[in-house]
């Protein structure tokens, strides 16, 4: 994880918990699908940073990677509960 974040700007890092929180939010709604939601947050993550940024191509990357690390993270919380509940360890 440790590494996707030093490819991300100071200024882009606030999207994430942004976009973890949107994320919640999306799943609980009953009309958008699950495999829909990193689709929405992928738009909605560049259009923060080129508005945060300007419109650049550096703010477009830095969107797909604050979306790509918002995304990396719920899985990670996610593997981790759902290997506690199996007794995997």
């Amino acid at each position: 994880m440790n590494e996707i974040l030093s490819y991300i700007s100071s200024e882009a890092l606030i999207v994430v918990p942004v976009l973890l929180v949107l994320g919640k939010m999306l799943k609980e709604t009953s009309k958008i699908k699950n495999w829909f939601i990193p689709y929405i947050l992928l738009v909605i993550g560049t259009g923060a940073t080129v508005a945060i940024m300007g419109v650049s191509v550096d703010a477009f990357i830095q969107g797909v990677l604050v979306s790509g690390a918002s995304v990396f993270s719920d899985q990670l919380v996610k593997q981790a509960t759902n290997r506690e509940n199996k007794g995997d360890r």
